[in-house]
């Protein structure tokens, strides 16, 4: 799989989550992929919800998984 198709899948991905994150008044941004590993940004309520890390993890990594699973980890940049 190139990068671009890797970006495009994880851009899939992060577009079945957001209604998910909008109905709690948050969004995700990605910023980049770098060797397997997806560096987003939560925003709005997100970023001072107590269970981001959850949603992150459980949530937003395994999603992005089932679209790229040679993706390793989802990391949030605040």
């Amino acid at each position: 799989m190139t990068a671009e198709e890797t970006i495009n899948n994880v851009e899939k991905a992060l577009e079945e989550i957001r209604p998910f994150l909008m109905s709690d008044g948050g969004n995700i941004r990605l910023l980049s992929v770098e060797n397997s590993v997806v560096k987003v940004q939560l925003e709005g309520a997100c970023t001072g919800c107590s269970v981001n890390q959850m949603t992150l993890k459980n949530g937003v990594e395994a999603t992005i998984k089932k679209y790229a699973p040679q993706i390793t980890e989802v990391i949030n940049v605040a």
